[in-house]
């Protein structure tokens, strides 16, 4: 069962990666959003009490649903490998970096390619610095970065993110432990039973087919190789198909309800940083869950960093706000980054810098 190895199957799954995100917005997940990695692990890092953002909070059967899809359909194809010990501190702060500029644009490169099938010209000035930032990652590995070689180890410390990911399901599902937002973002969601199966179909189809949004465009910049952007071109048809169909395809800058705003500097500073920083850590944050899932240690280090990132993001104020409708004036506040949000994204680009340029293949080995 290999879907990269044509065009045709990458489509293919991309378009099933698009069905389901179409789906989970038809039943119920927040406007424009449907599935965002940053966002949803934000939520679920709030209700496991790590921010305490009220309107945030929600364990996302998507993020669990994605890592134990990952899981099951690699040890069912024999692909599963429990690796670890390739810089594992970098990559915790490569996490935080990535979900720090994620935050900063309001969405992940997931969600940002659903933010342009939707209509929102926000999400294609941020692709901008979403290429550039890929550019960048992609010169510092033609001059030599490298965090390592990841080493084979037990079988059972590749499980130990996936058993978590089903812990934190058994908890929301039967105990009342769990925090949960009543109003805002968080409280907007589908069906528990539709959200868990929909991310195990995404991550299912997105391990088999080596989805990357950071990596698609890598390839291009230092290989010339278009594939990988086959199946980020079936997920953004179906999705643009879904929105123009129910109405739901908006063209605007400042559109109120769609947790976005309009300050294009940031909005391109934001994904620079995401787009530097998973090239660095091996892939984006959808990608990142699935090598988790798949036995990667390395990568669920990452993960625990997104995690711990949304935690500063919300604790200190660095997350931006989307532009919205003033429910008793009728009037649009625009949404904006914050100066915590600002500062931190710079940081966050040196930090980048630093890391591509400190660590060569030959200190590496």
């Amino acid at each position: 069962m290999n879907l990269s190895d044509s065009k045709k199957k990458l489509a293919i799954a991309g378009a099933v990666c698009g069905l389901v995100a179409a789906a989970l917005a038809y039943f119920g997940n927040p406007a424009n959003m449907a599935i965002c990695i940053a966002c949803f692990v934000r939520d679920t890092a709030g209700a496991l009490g790590m921010h305490q953002a009220e309107v945030v909070q929600y364990a996302r059967p998507e993020i669990i649903g994605i890592i134990l899809g990952s899981f099951v359909i690699s040890v069912a194809t024999k692909e599963y490998r429990s690796t670890a010990g390739s810089s594992p501190m970098i990559r915790f702060i490569l996490g935080i970096v990535i979900m720090i500029g994620s935050l900063v644009f309001l969405g992940c490169p997931l969600r940002m390619i659903l933010r342009m099938a939707a209509g929102d010209l926000n999400a294609y000035v941020a692709l901008i610095g979403f290429i550039l930032g890929v550019a960048t990652g992609a010169f510092a590995l033609k001059k030599g970065f490298s965090l390592g070689r990841a080493h084979e180890t037990n079988k059972t410390n590749g499980t130990i993110l996936p058993i978590l990911m089903a812990g934190i399901l058994i908890l929301a599902v039967c105990t009342t432990l769990l925090k949960s937002s009543e109003a805002g973002p968080g409280s907007v969601h589908a069906p528990i039973i539709i959200a868990l199966l929909g991310g195990l179909i995404f991550g299912i189809f997105a391990q088999k087919s080596r989805m990357c949004f950071a990596g698609s465009i890598r390839d291009v910049v230092l290989m010339k190789n278009f594939d990988l952007l086959t199946v980020i071109g079936g997920l953004f048809v179906v999705m643009l198909i879904f929105n123009i169909a129910t109405g739901k395809f908006v063209v605007g800058f400042n559109t109120p309800g769609i947790i976005a705003h309009s300050q294009h500097l940031w909005n391109i500073l934001g994904m620079y940083a995401v787009g530097f920083a998973a090239v660095l850590a091996g892939g984006c944050p959808l990608r990142q869950l699935v090598l988790a899932g798949q036995g990667s240690s390395d990568a669920a280090v990452t993960v625990l960093g997104l995690f711990f990132g949304a935690a500063l993001c919300h604790n200190l104020g660095l997350a931006s706000s989307g532009t919205a409708m003033n429910a008793e004036t009728q009037e649009l506040v625009m949404g904006a980054a914050t100066p915590n949000g600002k500062v931190a994204v710079i940081i966050c680009i040196v930090v980048c810098f630093v890391i591509a340029f400190t660590n060569k293949r030959e200190a590496a080995k």
